[in-house]
């Protein structure tokens, strides 16, 4: 399995870069990464055992980087892992006070 996600400042229009992301598998942390100058990450390569899987953004301090205040110091994204061997793309929009994400391919 493999995990991407994209994350885009909704407000600004343009991407979140230097955003920290965490993937976890069950209670385990899996990956860490951080988004790059498009807000993408790739946090994992291969295969896992199907399970829950979430990913943990850093919003609050990304924000703060920025002197801009949030209401949610992290986003948490919960997806269930059914084919190990598919890719799972996972998008943040991000706003300071609303996000919202999809089923990416």
């Amino acid at each position: 399995m493999s995990v991407s996600t994209h994350v885009l400042d909704s407000v600004l229009g343009r991407p979140a870069a230097g955003m920290t992301v965490r993937l976890f598998a069950g209670e385990e942390m899996v990956a860490e990464g951080v988004t790059d100058a498009d807000g993408r990450c790739r946090l994992a390569e291969g295969t896992t055992a199907p399970c829950a899987h979430r990913l943990v953004f850093a919003t609050g301090p990304w924000f703060a980087g920025q002197g801009r205040d949030t209401f949610y110091p992290e986003v948490v994204l919960s997806f269930d892992v059914r084919e190990p061997a598919e890719h799972h793309h996972v998008p943040l929009l991000l706003a300071p006070f609303a996000y919202s994400t999809y089923r990416g391919s």
